[in-house]
């Protein structure tokens, strides 16, 4: 239950009515006795309904006409008091809604008296406000009579009473319209009327209206009457109304009851045919506005009703076209028109300000501009409204910054034009100046000097105007400076906003749904059949084609106007914020416009965002051709005139960021950016990133600008393509503010964001993104020519980032982006240029690799070639720098890719074997680096149908002659890779043989032969074979260095990993290999430059062994050499079976003969070594009997195996495989071959003619001597040497006299070379020890080897004794007689001080210290003659006779012999040999074969012991003993050898011996002593012996001859004549010399012969009687006074050799038998 009908409030009202009747009773007791019955009666009457009704309210009602009739009459009274009271009790009734229509209408007659009588007017409205808002009873001239009494009221002179009226009209018009409504909507459920097509010839009342409906009909078209100054047809008794006042009831009602318009035809009919014509007719100009109406009541106060009318009007205006646009079309199209035009310059300020307003409201409803273009600009022969609308804020905007001087109208055709890009033609206004820099601290734009600030207006998106609510104002107000400009702004940015959301919204639905069309077609009755055709556009306007259509026409429409208006602004703007906001509906345009596919109105706002973000006048000619053109051709026409688009102004009041040189070929001076520059760039960025699908061939122009602006801001690609800040290289640096600099980093990351997002653009788009990136590049490549400036690598910064970001899709860019970038960019001739372009090249390759795609490449060959192409394009530039980048690119891949790199492996060793020998060490080096990184960690992973480059590769890198380090590690690389064949050899040789096997398929189907080097051998060896032909290009290279190293490299591994290859192949090893590597080092070895070399590049020092060409080939044919006799040493089992086995050895012969024959040292000997290598080879033949005895133990002589020792080579050869592999490998599965024994000795025999021809050649004495001849060394000798016994091995069977003749030559030549004296000190011993040189030792050596031979071999070789005897003896000679070397002068240094020897000048020759060699050799002879003294052809050869006249040279020099040694072996040996010798000698004497040996023998016991030469001073007392004691000896063998065989002796002999007897034992008492000889030493024993023999042999023996026993009778006498003198010379010196001693020689003297004298009688008597002669005794009795005289001497030695003379004296003593006279009894 509602407040006023609950019991309570009914019990209250009817107090309260009651209380109101009493008070009214009271008041008029006195002067209105009728109102007081009235109200008395009324009490009663409300008692009674209240007593009788239980619906009291309604009782109430029904009476309500006699309730309410004491009030009215109360009023009547015109008492104010009165009055009051009863208006507040019918306002009681009224609001408890009991008052009937009747009541109501006589209460409204009341009222209008009141009001005619100007009583309680507040009252009188606030009754009239109740009566018609609480109920609904109030209709037809009852509401309109309440309405005129308010309007009335409205006009009084009372302002309150004025103003309370206004508020009241307002609302009982409203709540007219409110009544309709809610009857609408009451009976829109009941029923649908039929809608009835209304004529429209009775207007003052529609029959087909429901109450409600006709009374706000009737209101409205009075309302329009009356603004129209016409009369009222319904508003009976108006007395005035204004124009303004109608004006704004009818905008109210316009505005808030929009739906009644809609829905009931009869008002639409209004809107059309009352509303708009009289909008139109108090629009136009022409119509003199007149205050008031037109009835002729009181006129009007004299106002300007222009402006009040006139915003009022445009309000109207407003609300028609948002509210019914779709009813009055074409009027909207005039309303529209007369917008724009009131916009024009000529028009009052005010008015365009609220003109300005107006569309600003418009512009916020997009759906309803859309509308504008579909009903105007689409049809045909409509206006282009919309199209004006937008062209004419934009002339508009223009307007306002060039103030036309007064009476100008056409200033807008001042406008500067595009074309020029020049500076615009100012308006000449010298009153117009710019204002101070101090006050733009404002907001504001700023044109050519004209300065508007920018007011804040409204909020973004929403129309809230200031003038068009200015309702009471009646002066037009005066509008603030750039309050126009700043509206006008926002209807552009709204205008912009709401367009492109609206259309991107749409755009949206269209490409989601994909053309699900929902139609709605809600037709209902009320409908008019315009609106229904409306309905059916709509339904179709979910279709694609019709909404692309309006779309396309909205922005073709306004495009231009807008581009045009907000270029100026941008151009204008100083503020940072208006700044933002055009750049960005500039932006979002040329989004929309790209997304509709608009591309010249694209192309156009993405030129003006160009040109903002560059200075002003900046030459890009990418943005004055391409866009300029399409625009220049059209000037836009805005209401009729040609306006151009601006171009921006020069003098911009904007604060100077950055200062950098513009991008052009030649730089002039430098540009300035200022904030708005980088704001604008800033939203290039954006546009870019956000848009870059719809960009299409736009792209060229942002990234032209892009580029520029980077460049000048000095923004530098790093690693990624990312730009960041830099400095620029030369010119002028960039200066950069701080406020820019803070920048900086972001534009650079958005910069790369940009580029980053290009991986979410179609195929297309990022075509069209490319090829922009391209062409830039191009242009920056064109401009960077011929100088040496700094290039701007934009472009291809920005081509790595697009497609490092695109790896995903990266085929579809590949080629165009590297061809891009390979072609042009990497051969360019700037360098930084390069430099970037292979930078960009590499990193996309490497993160093409490295990225997952999917398909993985290793799935995907082709995209994996197509990714490695590139880098392998790149070795056909020749610039270094690219090249660098292209193997560091290579190095990286291999770090990180290399193991599945698969199929790309030729790819990338190929980029490491184009590196040249002339692109620098860098270059190389890296490359090389690249190679060791495959060697070591990806041969096992790449296909082995690679091996063979990698092989080539790393071969190539050991002929760059840049580096020498590098090549000696390509051959370390190479023996890696050889190890690692021989490890993988199985899989390798499957893999290969397989891949064979294909190819060889291949070949056959396409008819051609399959080539590949080395081809009948399987592909394995064939691998191997390229390995070692590489190796052997590397050995002949100039550089000793490396020479040495691939030589070592390659016999390694020939003989490491030779048993992998097949039997055949090593005939080609044998062949294609080492010989023709053998014969190209001999060939150089021997042209080779003789030349020193001074330094080994730098400041190395070369040792002097090595310090020309030819010494360092030397090293080369050295290793060479060994390395291949290597090689046949160790593999003859495999290469003996090979058919040319023989021509093979004899080529191998040719090569160490012709190295042993260099006049070299060092490669003579190796030659040598390399010989007796291939020497100790024992044929696998002979060796299978016996395999537990190791190859080489058959060379019989240790010596071979050792070092040689020598001045150049003191190091062994090391032996690459051990005899127990070899002996393994003969018994493993491998038979041994059984070689013909007969091929075997040619080959032996071939080897020993090689060693003749090396021995004769070599030994031979040259002709002449100077400084450069050639001596062949020491220790080449004796390798020479060494080597024969080895050889005489294989064919002693064969070897005969010749041979051994051949050979005596050799051995005796080559003891005979002198050695140069700086190598002596080597060699020779220091003189004190008696050492062989090892020369010597071998000489002996092959003596002893043959000797010992010839001793087990058959009799025919015995005849060789004689020779060897020869031989041995003519060295024995060179004890004395050192040989001679040709013409040569030597220096003997026998005896020469070991220290001297270092004194001697360089070139000199020192001959050696033969005596060791000889005496040694004498060793030898004596202990063969031992052995062989009996053997026929020793006997019949004279042996002993020779060795005895050779032993006569140095036994008869004694002293006089170099070494004192010589003489006492001479002897010993002479001994040994007559010990055994003269047995023989006369078991032979019949033979005569020795007859002339005796004589030799006599004359040398003669020579020696009779010795000419004279013993050294410094001889000591013991070593003149032991001297004697070697005579005493020779005396002994006389003694006990020869003359006991006297018999067989010829008789001249003998006596020669006694003679010498004789003579020895009186030697040393020759008579003519002097001086001089007074100091020799007395060889007593000697004479002793001498003496017993001579004695014993003269007794002992029967006197065979007469002559005989004389000799020694005379012997005797004078023996004892001679003692008897010198006694008595003694005993008369002694007594004479008295105190003094007497002198030594003497008292020796006399020693001995009293020494002798005892020996004497010693030997008598030991001698048979008969033999002693008589004489003899009486001659010895009579010395014995003599002797006894001597007692007196003072010398104790004498007294004592007295004692024993005297003692046998004894005998004597006896008396004698008989007389013996002259020794016969």
């Amino acid at each position: 239950m509602s407040g006023t009908s609950s019991p309570e409030a009914v019990k209250k009202l009817l107090e309260n009515m009651q209380s109101d009747l009493r008070a009214l009773s009271l008041e008029c007791k006195k002067k209105f006795p009728p109102v007081k019955e009235a109200a008395e009666s009324g009490i009663i009457k409300v008692k009674t309904i209240a007593a009788r009704n239980t619906e009291i309210l309604a009782a109430l009602k029904e009476n309500s006409s006699e309730v309410v009739q004491p009030f009215l009459m109360g009023c009547g009274t015109k008492e104010p008091k009165i009055t009051q009271l009863c208006l507040a009790a019918i306002q009681r009734l009224m609001s408890h809604e009991v008052v009937s229509e009747t009541a109501a209408g006589n209460i409204i007659n009341m009222l209008w008296q009141l009001m005619e009588n100007s009583l309680e007017e507040l009252k009188l409205l606030q009754t009239v406000l109740v009566l018609l808002t609480t109920n609904t009873v109030v209709h037809d001239e009852a509401l309109s009579k309440a309405i005129v009494l308010c309007f009335r009221l409205h006009f009084t002179k009372d302002n309150i009473t004025n103003n309370t009226a206004a508020a009241t009209v307002r609302q009982v018009v409203t709540v007219v319209f409110e009544r309709m409504v809610a009857e609408d909507e009451r009976h829109r459920d009941i029923t649908d009327q039929p809608v009835l097509v209304q004529g429209n010839s009775n207007r003052r009342s529609v029959s087909t209206l429901k109450p409600c409906a006709k009374d706000a009909y009737m209101l409205f078209q009075d309302l329009c009457q009356l603004v129209n100054a016409d009369a009222p047809y319904w508003l009976v008794g108006m007395t005035e109304m204004t124009r303004t006042f109608g004006l704004e009831l009818l905008e109210s009602v316009l505005n808030d009851f929009p739906q009644v318009f809609l829905q009931h035809q009869e008002f639409s009919f209004l809107l059309k045919e009352r509303v708009c014509p009289l909008v139109i007719k108090l629009f136009s100009p022409n119509i003199k506005f007149r205050q008031g109406s037109s009835t002729s009541s009181s006129p009007a106060p004299v106002e300007k009703p222009y402006f009040p009318i006139c915003m009022r009007l445009l309000r109207v205006v407003s609300v028609l076209i948002k509210q019914f646009y779709s009813l009055l079309v074409t009027e909207c199209e005039i309303f529209l028109s007369l917008l724009v035009k009131f916009l024009d310059a000529d028009k009052p300020q005010w008015l365009r300000a609220v003109a300005v307003e107006s569309i600003h409201r418009l512009c916020v409803q997009p759906q309803l501009l859309r509308s504008f273009c579909q009903s105007y600009d689409m049809k045909q022969h409509s206006t282009k409204v919309f199209r004006d609308i937008v062209n004419a804020l934009g002339s508009f905007i223009q307007s306002l910054f060039l103030v036309p001087p007064t009476g100008n109208p056409a200033a807008t055709n001042q406008a500067g034009n595009n074309n020029s890009g020049g500076p615009v033609s100012a308006p000449a206004n010298s009153g117009m100046l710019g204002i101070g820099g101090g006050v733009t601290l404002l907001p504001a734009f700023e044109y050519r000097g004209t300065w508007i600030p920018i007011l804040t207006v409204t909020v973004q998106g929403s129309a809230k105007a200031t003038y068009l609510e200015m309702l009471d104002k009646v002066e037009p107000p005066t509008i603030p400076e750039g309050y126009a400009m700043s509206v006008a702004f926002h209807c552009l940015l709204d205008l912009v906003r709401g367009i492109t959301s609206m259309i991107e919204g749409e755009l949206g639905e269209v490409e989601t749904e994909c053309q699900t069309t929902t139609t709605e077609a809600v037709s209902s009755p009320t409908q008019s059949s315009e609106q229904q055709e409306l309905q059916s556009t709509s339904d179709q306007m979910d279709k694609e084609i019709v909404s692309r259509a309006v779309w396309e026409e909205m922005v073709n429409a306004c495009w231009c106007g807008l581009l045009a208006a907000l270029s100026l602004l941008l151009d204008a703007s100083t503020d940072e914020a208006a700044t933002e906001n055009i750049l960005k509906a500039e932006l979002t345009m040329a989004a929309l416009c790209g997304r509709l596919g608009l591309v010249t109105s694209r192309d156009a706002f993405i030129t003006a965002i160009c040109k903002g973000s560059l200075p002003p006048h900046y030459a890009l000619t990418v943005l004055n051709t391409t866009t300029a053109a399409t625009l220049s051709n059209k000037s836009y026409s805005i209401q009729g005139q040609s306006v151009m688009m601006i171009s921006p102004s020069s003098e911009s009041h904007q604060q100077v960021v950055a200062v950098g040189q513009p991008l052009a070929v030649q730089p002039q001076g430098t540009v300035m950016l200022t904030s708005k520059n980088i704001q604008c760039m800033r939203t290039l960025l954006n546009l870019a990133h956000c848009h870059g699908a719809v960009l299409g061939t736009s792209w060229q122009l942002v990234l032209a600008t892009l580029q520029h602006l980077v460049w000048i801001l000095g923004l530098k690609p790093s690693s990624g393509g990312a730009l960041k800040p830099g400095r620029a290289v030369e010119g002028p640096s960039t200066v950069l503010t701080t406020a820019v600099m803070t920048d900086l980093p972001v534009i650079s990351n958005i910069l790369s964001r940009l580029f980053e997002s290009s991986q979410y653009l179609d195929d297309v788009s990022l075509h069209h993104l490319i090829n922009a990136l391209c062409s830039l590049s191009l242009e920056a490549m064109d401009m960077a020519y011929g100088n040496n400036k700094e290039p701007s690598l934009f472009a291809v910064a920005k081509l790595l980032e697009t497609g490092l970001v695109n790896m995903h899709r990266i085929e579809i860019l590949w080629r165009p982006l590297t061809g891009h970038l390979l072609e042009k960019v990497c051969q360019h001739p700037n360098s930084r240029m390069r430099e970037w372009g292979a930078e960009a090249l590499t990193s996309l390759i490497k993160a093409g690799l490295t990225f997952n795609h999917d398909p993985p490449l290793s799935q995907n060959q082709r995209l994996q070639l197509l990714l490695l192409n590139p880098l392998k394009e790149m070795s056909n530039i020749n610039h270094p720098d690219i090249r660098l980048k292209q193997l560091e690119c290579v190095l990286q891949i291999l770090q990180s890719q290399g193991d599945s790199l698969g199929p790309g492996w030729p790819l990338v060793l190929g980029v490491m074997g184009a590196i040249r020998n002339d692109q620098g060490e860098s270059l190389i080096r890296t490359a090389f680096q690249c190679l060791q990184l495959v060697v070591t960690d990806f041969l096992p992973t790449m296909p082995c149908t690679c091996l063979q480059i990698v092989v080539d590769v790393a071969g190539s890198f050991g002929l760059h002659n840049q580096e020498l380090n590098i090549s000696l590690t390509s051959i370390g690389l190479l023996w890696n890779i050889s190890d690692y064949f021989f490890q993988r050899g199985e899989t390798i040789e499957k893999e290969l043989n397989k891949e064979e096997a294909a190819q060889q398929k291949q070949a056959e189907e396409k008819g051609v032969v399959l080539n590949r080097p080395f081809h009948p051998a399987p592909p394995f060896d064939c691998l191997w074979l390229c390995l070692y032909a590489k190796l052997g290009e590397l050995c002949v290279d100039p550089r000793p260095a490396v020479r040495k190293s691939a030589g070592q490299t390659l016999f390694s591994t020939i003989g490491a990993h030779g048993t992998l290859l097949q039997h055949s192949t090593w005939h080609t090893v044998i062949w294609k290999v080492l010989f023709h590597l053998l014969d190209r080092v001999r060939e150089s070895s021997t042209t080779a430059d003789k030349e020193k070399i001074e330094s080994g590049g730098g400041n190395i020092l070369i040792h002097h062994s090595r310090d020309t060409a030819e010494k360092q080939w030397a090293e080369t044919w050295v290793l060479t050499l060994a390395g291949v006799a290597r090689i046949f040493n160790t593999r003859r089992y495999l290469l003996q079976p090979l058919g040319d086995f023989s021509r093979a050895w004899d080529v191998l012969l040719d090569h160490i003969q012709s190295a042993a024959l260099s006049k070299n040292n060092e490669v003579s000997l190796a030659a040598l070594k390399s010989f007796q290598e291939i020497l100790q080879i024992v044929s696998p033949a002979r060796d299978s009997d016996k395999p537990e005895t190791p190859p080489a133990v058959n060379a019989p002589v240790p010596v071979l195996l050792g070092p040689i020792s020598g001045p150049s080579l003191n190091r062994a050869f090391v032996r690459t495989d051990s005899i127990g592999e070899r002996l393994g490998r003969y018994s493993s599965s491998e038979p041994p071959v059984v070689t013909d024994e007969l091929e075997d000795l040619n080959l032996w025999w071939a080897a020993w003619n090689t060693w003749y021809r090396i021995g004769s050649e070599s030994t031979k004495p040259p002709t002449t001597f100077d400084k450069l001849t050639f001596i062949p060394s020491q220790p080449f000798l004796t390798a020479l040497i060494q080597i024969f016994p080895a050889l005489y091995q294989h064919i002693k069977t064969g070897f005969n006299m010749d041979d051994l003749q051949k050979l005596g030559v050799i051995l005796h030549s080559a003891v005979s070379v002198p050695i140069s004296s700086d190598a002596s000190p080597f060699i020779l011993p220091s003189y004190t020890e008696a050492v062989l040189t090892s020369l010597q030792e071998a000489v002996l050596t092959a003596l002893d080897v043959l000797q010992k031979a010839i001793c087990v071999g058959p009799e025919s070789m015995q005849i060789m004794y004689p020779a060897i005897f020869d031989q041995l003896l003519a060295f024995v000679e060179f004890s004395c007689k050192p040989p001679q070397y040709g013409q040569l002068e030597t220096k003997h240094i026998a005896n020469a001080k070991y220290n001297q020897i270092q004194l001697f000048a360089p070139a000199e020759w020192v001959a050696l210290n033969y005596v060791p060699f000889a005496e040694r050799s004498l060793d030898v002879v004596v202990d063969l003659y031992q052995k062989t003294a009996c053997h026929k052809a020793v006997v019949n050869e004279k042996v002993l006779q020779n060795i005895i006249k050779t032993l006569r040279v140095p036994l008869s020099l004694k002293y006089s012999c170099p070494s004192e040694s010589t003489w006492k072996l001479a002897v010993s040996s002479l001994l040994k040999v007559l010990s055994i010798g003269l047995p023989v000698a006369r078991q032979h004497a019949s033979s005569g074969k020795f007859d002339s040996m005796w004589p030799e023998l006599a004359n040398t016991f003669e020579d020696f012991l009779f010795t000419k030469s004279i013993p050294p001073d410094n001889l000591s007392i013991q070593e003149f003993q032991r001297n004697e004691s070697i005579d005493v000896e020779v005396v002994q063998l006389i003694s006990t050898e020869i003359l006991p065989y006297a018999n067989f002796i010829p008789k001249e002999f003998v006596g020669q011996i006694m003679t010498m007897l004789n003579k020895g034992s009186i030697h040393s008492q020759s008579s003519s002593f002097t001086e001089a000889e007074i100091d020799i030493r007395l060889r007593e024993e000697f004479s002793k012996m001498c003496f017993e023999t001579l004695l014993q042999f003269s007794f002992s023996n029967k006197v065979t001859t007469p002559q005989e026993g004389y000799i020694s009778r005379m012997a005797l006498s004078v023996l004892l004549k001679r003692s008897q003198d010198v006694l008595h010379r003694y005993i008369e010196d002694e007594r004479l010399s008295g105190k003094c001693p007497l002198p030594r020689q003497q008292v020796t003297e006399i020693i001995f012969v009293l020494k002798a004298v005892s020996t004497l009688i010693d030997s008598l008597k030991k001698t048979k009687p008969e033999n002693v002669d008589g004489n003899t005794w009486a001659q010895v009795i009579a010395l014995y006074p003599t002797l006894v005289e001597c007692i007196t001497c003072s010398s104790s030695e004498v007294c004592s050799a007295l004692k024993e003379a005297l003692v046998p004296f004894k005998d004597f003593m006896q008396p004698p038998t008989s007389k013996v006279q002259n020794g016969e009894s």
